[in-house]
Protein backbone atom coordinates (compact mmCIF):
# COMPACT_ATOMS: atom_id res chain seq x y z
CA UNK A 1 0.00 0.00 0.00
CA UNK A 2 1.44 3.90 -0.62
CA UNK A 3 2.30 5.93 1.77
CA UNK A 4 0.14 8.77 0.36
CA UNK A 5 -1.20 12.24 0.32
CA UNK A 6 -4.28 13.25 2.63
CA UNK A 7 -6.13 14.20 -0.14
CA UNK A 8 -5.14 10.51 -2.01
CA UNK A 9 -5.91 8.58 1.41
CA UNK A 10 -8.92 9.95 1.88
CA UNK A 11 -10.04 9.00 -1.98
CA UNK A 12 -8.69 5.38 -1.95
CA UNK A 13 -10.87 3.07 -3.20
CA UNK A 14 -10.91 0.46 -0.17
CA UNK A 15 -12.94 3.72 1.73
CA UNK A 16 -16.33 3.18 1.21
CA UNK A 17 -17.80 6.86 2.23
CA UNK A 18 -20.90 4.73 3.51
CA UNK A 19 -18.87 2.66 5.76
CA UNK A 20 -15.26 3.42 6.07
CA UNK A 21 -14.37 2.55 9.05
CA UNK A 22 -11.78 4.32 11.62
CA UNK A 23 -8.68 5.74 11.38
CA UNK A 24 -5.76 4.87 13.99
CA UNK A 25 -3.28 7.37 14.83
CA UNK A 26 0.07 7.08 16.01
CA UNK A 27 2.73 8.94 17.79
CA UNK A 28 6.09 7.00 17.18
CA UNK A 29 8.61 7.86 20.12
CA UNK A 30 11.53 6.87 21.19
CA UNK A 31 10.56 5.57 25.14
CA UNK A 32 7.18 5.26 24.14
CA UNK A 33 4.19 5.13 21.27
CA UNK A 34 0.67 6.70 21.40
CA UNK A 35 -2.46 5.68 19.90
CA UNK A 36 -5.51 7.77 19.06
CA UNK A 37 -8.56 6.66 17.05
CA UNK A 38 -11.43 8.72 15.18
CA UNK A 39 -14.51 8.09 14.85
CA UNK A 40 -16.41 6.75 11.73
CA UNK A 41 -17.06 9.80 9.77
CA UNK A 42 -13.53 10.97 10.12
CA UNK A 43 -14.58 14.17 12.23
CA UNK A 44 -12.96 13.28 16.18
CA UNK A 45 -9.80 11.99 17.01
CA UNK A 46 -9.58 10.74 20.49
CA UNK A 47 -6.31 9.61 22.48
CA UNK A 48 -6.40 5.95 23.09
CA UNK A 49 -3.55 3.84 25.23
CA UNK A 50 0.17 4.23 25.12
CA UNK A 51 2.41 1.72 24.51
CA UNK A 52 5.95 1.07 26.02
CA UNK A 53 8.50 0.24 23.76
CA UNK A 54 10.73 -1.53 26.04
CA UNK A 55 7.90 -4.08 26.46
CA UNK A 56 8.80 -5.25 22.87
CA UNK A 57 11.57 -6.71 21.72
CA UNK A 58 11.68 -4.62 18.19
CA UNK A 59 9.69 -2.91 15.74
CA UNK A 60 7.89 -6.36 14.73
CA UNK A 61 6.20 -7.06 17.92
CA UNK A 62 5.18 -3.86 18.00
CA UNK A 63 3.98 -3.50 14.57
CA UNK A 64 2.20 -7.01 15.18
CA UNK A 65 0.16 -5.19 18.63
CA UNK A 66 -0.42 -2.32 16.81
CA UNK A 67 -2.11 -4.01 13.83
CA UNK A 68 -4.36 -6.34 16.22
CA UNK A 69 -5.48 -3.06 18.35
CA UNK A 70 -6.46 -1.57 14.85
CA UNK A 71 -8.31 -4.61 13.59
CA UNK A 72 -9.99 -4.55 16.99
CA UNK A 73 -10.88 -0.79 16.67
CA UNK A 74 -12.27 -1.65 13.18
CA UNK A 75 -9.23 1.07 11.70
CA UNK A 76 -9.12 0.97 8.24
CA UNK A 77 -5.88 3.07 7.83
CA UNK A 78 -3.14 4.27 9.61
CA UNK A 79 -1.89 8.28 10.29
CA UNK A 80 1.37 8.02 11.72
CA UNK A 81 3.16 11.29 12.98
CA UNK A 82 6.09 11.95 10.66
CA UNK A 83 8.55 14.04 13.46
CA UNK A 84 10.31 16.65 9.92
CA UNK A 85 12.91 19.22 11.73
CA UNK A 86 11.69 23.14 11.74
CA UNK A 87 13.13 23.48 8.53
CA UNK A 88 11.13 20.84 6.66
CA UNK A 89 14.31 18.50 6.24
CA UNK A 90 14.21 14.52 7.34
CA UNK A 91 16.32 13.82 10.07
CA UNK A 92 17.06 10.56 12.31
CA UNK A 93 13.63 10.37 13.50
CA UNK A 94 11.82 10.21 10.34
CA UNK A 95 14.25 7.27 9.28
CA UNK A 96 13.04 5.77 12.48
CA UNK A 97 9.31 6.26 11.79
CA UNK A 98 9.61 4.86 8.06
CA UNK A 99 11.05 2.15 9.41
CA UNK A 100 8.35 1.45 12.21
CA UNK A 101 5.95 2.22 9.41
CA UNK A 102 7.31 -0.33 7.27
CA UNK A 103 7.42 -2.98 9.82
CA UNK A 104 3.46 -2.14 10.00
CA UNK A 105 3.45 -2.74 6.81
CA UNK A 106 4.87 -6.01 6.45
CA UNK A 107 2.17 -7.70 8.98
CA UNK A 108 -1.33 -6.13 7.67
CA UNK A 109 -1.59 -3.94 4.43
CA UNK A 110 -3.11 -0.83 5.29
CA UNK A 111 -3.15 2.88 3.83
CA UNK A 112 -0.53 5.07 5.86
CA UNK A 113 -0.95 8.70 5.43
CA UNK A 114 2.51 10.55 6.95
CA UNK A 115 1.12 13.50 8.58
CA UNK A 116 3.07 16.65 9.75
CA UNK A 117 3.85 16.11 13.51
CA UNK A 118 6.03 19.04 14.41
CA UNK A 119 5.42 20.45 17.89
CA UNK A 120 2.58 18.17 18.47
CA UNK A 121 3.75 17.52 22.10
CA UNK A 122 4.44 20.89 22.46
CA UNK A 123 1.18 22.16 21.64
CA UNK A 124 -0.69 19.16 23.65
CA UNK A 125 1.70 20.07 26.54
CA UNK A 126 0.42 23.66 25.84
CA UNK A 127 -2.98 22.79 25.92
CA UNK A 128 -3.41 21.12 29.10
CA UNK A 129 -1.52 24.59 30.63
CA UNK A 130 2.12 22.83 32.04
CA UNK A 131 4.21 25.13 29.20
CA UNK A 132 6.03 24.27 26.22
CA UNK A 133 9.34 22.97 27.81
CA UNK A 134 7.99 21.00 30.38
CA UNK A 135 8.56 17.79 30.77
CA UNK A 136 6.01 15.59 32.20
CA UNK A 137 5.58 11.99 33.78
CA UNK A 138 2.07 11.56 32.41
CA UNK A 139 2.22 9.22 29.78
CA UNK A 140 -0.80 9.56 28.63
CA UNK A 141 0.38 13.38 26.82
CA UNK A 142 2.10 10.92 23.77
CA UNK A 143 -1.80 9.21 23.50
CA UNK A 144 -2.81 12.99 23.25
CA UNK A 145 -0.39 13.76 20.62
CA UNK A 146 -1.43 10.90 18.65
CA UNK A 147 -4.61 12.35 18.81
CA UNK A 148 -3.73 15.90 17.63
CA UNK A 149 -1.61 14.38 14.38
CA UNK A 150 -4.87 12.24 13.72
CA UNK A 151 -6.78 15.26 14.54
CA UNK A 152 -4.81 17.70 12.13
CA UNK A 153 -4.85 14.97 9.62
CA UNK A 154 -8.28 14.68 9.23
CA UNK A 155 -8.77 18.54 9.08
CA UNK A 156 -6.15 18.59 6.23
CA UNK A 157 -8.58 16.06 4.76
CA UNK A 158 -11.95 17.54 4.72
CA UNK A 159 -10.36 20.73 2.77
Amino acid sequence: MPICKPIDFRHRPEFNLAERGRLLGIDVGTRRIGIAVSDEAWRVAVALLVITRHDFASFALMAQAIIKLAEEKNAHGLVIGLPLNMDGSHGAACDRVRDFTHALLKVRDFPVLLQDERLSTKAVARFRGEGANKKTGDETIDAEAAAWILQTALEAMRR
